[in-house]
Protein backbone atom coordinates (compact mmCIF):
# COMPACT_ATOMS: atom_id res chain seq x y z
CA UNK A 1 0.00 0.00 0.00
CA UNK A 2 1.11 3.16 -0.95
CA UNK A 3 0.59 4.90 2.59
CA UNK A 4 3.15 2.02 4.13
CA UNK A 5 5.43 2.87 1.72
CA UNK A 6 5.44 6.51 2.18
CA UNK A 7 5.66 6.05 6.04
CA UNK A 8 8.50 3.81 5.77
CA UNK A 9 10.65 6.93 4.46
CA UNK A 10 8.99 9.63 6.08
CA UNK A 11 11.57 12.03 8.25
CA UNK A 12 10.04 12.19 11.84
CA UNK A 13 7.38 15.43 12.16
CA UNK A 14 9.35 16.65 15.21
CA UNK A 15 12.48 17.28 13.25
CA UNK A 16 10.69 18.64 10.32
CA UNK A 17 8.93 21.04 12.99
CA UNK A 18 12.37 22.17 14.35
CA UNK A 19 13.97 22.77 10.75
CA UNK A 20 15.38 26.17 10.84
CA UNK A 21 13.40 26.97 7.13
CA UNK A 22 10.77 26.14 8.55
CA UNK A 23 10.41 28.13 11.80
CA UNK A 24 8.71 31.07 10.24
CA UNK A 25 5.75 28.83 9.94
CA UNK A 26 5.99 28.81 14.44
CA UNK A 27 2.63 27.17 15.36
CA UNK A 28 0.84 26.36 12.03
CA UNK A 29 3.45 23.13 11.72
CA UNK A 30 1.29 21.79 14.52
CA UNK A 31 -1.55 20.98 12.51
CA UNK A 32 -2.10 17.40 12.56
CA UNK A 33 -3.29 17.51 8.71
CA UNK A 34 -0.22 18.36 7.69
CA UNK A 35 1.03 14.87 8.85
CA UNK A 36 -1.36 12.82 7.95
CA UNK A 37 -0.63 10.24 5.24
CA UNK A 38 -4.28 9.72 3.16
CA UNK A 39 -4.63 9.81 -1.00
CA UNK A 40 -6.13 13.63 -0.61
CA UNK A 41 -3.36 14.40 1.00
CA UNK A 42 -0.52 13.03 -0.40
CA UNK A 43 -2.13 13.63 -3.78
CA UNK A 44 -2.29 17.52 -2.77
CA UNK A 45 1.40 17.57 -1.94
CA UNK A 46 2.14 16.25 -4.95
CA UNK A 47 0.73 18.93 -6.61
CA UNK A 48 1.92 21.59 -4.45
CA UNK A 49 5.85 19.90 -4.74
CA UNK A 50 5.84 19.56 -8.51
CA UNK A 51 4.43 23.28 -9.18
CA UNK A 52 6.84 24.60 -6.82
CA UNK A 53 9.57 22.56 -8.21
CA UNK A 54 9.15 24.58 -11.73
CA UNK A 55 9.38 28.20 -10.10
CA UNK A 56 12.47 29.99 -10.70
CA UNK A 57 12.64 31.48 -7.53
CA UNK A 58 14.62 31.47 -4.53
CA UNK A 59 13.36 29.56 -1.47
CA UNK A 60 11.25 26.88 -3.47
CA UNK A 61 10.79 24.74 -0.05
CA UNK A 62 9.67 27.71 2.25
CA UNK A 63 7.20 28.78 -1.18
CA UNK A 64 6.02 24.61 -1.09
CA UNK A 65 5.79 24.44 2.88
CA UNK A 66 3.30 28.01 2.87
CA UNK A 67 1.15 26.59 0.46
CA UNK A 68 1.08 23.36 1.96
CA UNK A 69 0.12 24.67 5.43
CA UNK A 70 -2.87 26.42 3.00
CA UNK A 71 -4.29 24.45 1.18
CA UNK A 72 -3.80 21.16 4.78
CA UNK A 73 -1.57 19.16 2.26
CA UNK A 74 1.03 16.40 3.43
CA UNK A 75 4.11 19.03 4.66
CA UNK A 76 6.89 16.78 3.93
CA UNK A 77 6.01 15.51 0.73
CA UNK A 78 5.19 19.06 -0.69
CA UNK A 79 8.86 20.04 0.54
CA UNK A 80 10.51 16.97 -0.46
CA UNK A 81 9.44 16.92 -4.02
CA UNK A 82 10.46 20.76 -4.49
CA UNK A 83 14.44 19.26 -4.67
CA UNK A 84 13.42 17.45 -7.66
CA UNK A 85 14.97 20.64 -9.16
CA UNK A 86 18.25 20.97 -7.80
CA UNK A 87 21.59 22.52 -9.10
CA UNK A 88 22.52 19.50 -11.52
CA UNK A 89 19.04 19.70 -12.77
CA UNK A 90 17.77 23.00 -13.37
CA UNK A 91 19.32 24.06 -16.11
CA UNK A 92 17.88 21.03 -18.43
CA UNK A 93 14.52 21.84 -16.64
CA UNK A 94 14.55 25.55 -17.04
CA UNK A 95 15.95 25.39 -20.40
CA UNK A 96 13.11 23.22 -21.92
CA UNK A 97 10.68 25.27 -19.79
CA UNK A 98 12.34 28.54 -22.09
CA UNK A 99 11.57 26.10 -25.17
CA UNK A 100 8.35 25.01 -24.25
CA UNK A 101 7.27 28.61 -23.82
CA UNK A 102 8.41 29.80 -26.94
CA UNK A 103 6.83 27.31 -28.47
CA UNK A 104 3.47 27.86 -26.61
CA UNK A 105 3.72 31.47 -27.62
CA UNK A 106 5.15 31.11 -31.04
CA UNK A 107 8.19 33.19 -30.58
CA UNK A 108 11.34 32.74 -32.41
CA UNK A 109 13.98 31.11 -30.07
CA UNK A 110 16.17 33.67 -29.32
CA UNK A 111 19.80 33.11 -29.62
CA UNK A 112 21.77 33.19 -26.09
CA UNK A 113 25.01 32.20 -24.22
CA UNK A 114 24.17 31.26 -20.54
CA UNK A 115 27.07 32.62 -17.97
CA UNK A 116 26.89 32.21 -14.77
CA UNK A 117 26.81 36.00 -13.66
CA UNK A 118 25.06 38.66 -12.45
CA UNK A 119 25.44 40.74 -15.80
CA UNK A 120 23.85 37.94 -17.83
CA UNK A 121 21.34 37.70 -15.48
CA UNK A 122 20.67 41.42 -15.36
CA UNK A 123 21.08 41.83 -18.90
CA UNK A 124 20.88 38.22 -20.84
CA UNK A 125 17.94 37.37 -19.45
CA UNK A 126 16.05 40.31 -20.97
CA UNK A 127 15.81 38.52 -24.11
CA UNK A 128 13.97 35.41 -22.72
CA UNK A 129 12.32 36.17 -19.41
CA UNK A 130 8.44 35.91 -20.96
CA UNK A 131 8.52 32.57 -22.93
CA UNK A 132 10.96 31.07 -19.98
CA UNK A 133 8.68 32.26 -16.93
CA UNK A 134 6.03 31.37 -18.84
CA UNK A 135 6.59 28.30 -19.97
CA UNK A 136 7.65 27.26 -16.15
CA UNK A 137 4.64 28.60 -15.20
CA UNK A 138 2.85 25.99 -17.43
CA UNK A 139 4.63 23.33 -16.75
CA UNK A 140 4.53 23.80 -13.03
CA UNK A 141 0.82 23.83 -12.80
CA UNK A 142 0.98 20.66 -15.96
CA UNK A 143 3.20 18.72 -13.61
CA UNK A 144 0.86 19.54 -10.99
CA UNK A 145 -2.29 18.07 -12.13
CA UNK A 146 -0.56 15.62 -13.97
CA UNK A 147 0.94 14.68 -10.06
CA UNK A 148 -2.45 14.75 -8.54
CA UNK A 149 -4.40 12.81 -10.85
CA UNK A 150 -1.48 10.09 -10.92
CA UNK A 151 -1.70 9.91 -6.60
CA UNK A 152 -5.00 9.76 -6.71
CA UNK A 153 -5.35 7.02 -9.59
CA UNK A 154 -2.15 4.67 -8.24
CA UNK A 155 -3.86 5.17 -4.82
CA UNK A 156 -7.26 3.88 -5.76
CA UNK A 157 -5.48 1.20 -7.65
CA UNK A 158 -3.90 -0.06 -4.39
CA UNK A 159 -6.87 -0.46 -2.12
CA UNK A 160 -8.77 -1.74 -5.00
CA UNK A 161 -5.77 -4.24 -5.82
CA UNK A 162 -5.49 -4.96 -1.72
CA UNK A 163 -9.54 -5.24 -1.41
CA UNK A 164 -9.47 -8.19 -4.40
CA UNK A 165 -6.85 -9.78 -2.85
CA UNK A 166 -8.87 -10.20 0.25
CA UNK A 167 -11.85 -11.37 -1.06
CA UNK A 168 -9.28 -14.12 -3.03
CA UNK A 169 -7.70 -14.90 0.53
CA UNK A 170 -11.60 -15.52 1.76
CA UNK A 171 -12.86 -17.25 -0.76
CA UNK A 172 -10.25 -19.80 -0.82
Amino acid sequence: MPKRFIKKYMPDPHTIREHKSLQMFGSLLHDPNLWHLNRRSVAKAFAVGLFFMMMPVPFQMALAAGAAIIIRSNLPISVILVWISNPITMPPMFYFAYRFGAWILQTPEAEFAFEPTMDWLLNGMTAIWFPFLFGCLLLGTIFSVLGYITIRLLWRLSIVKRINLRKNSRSS
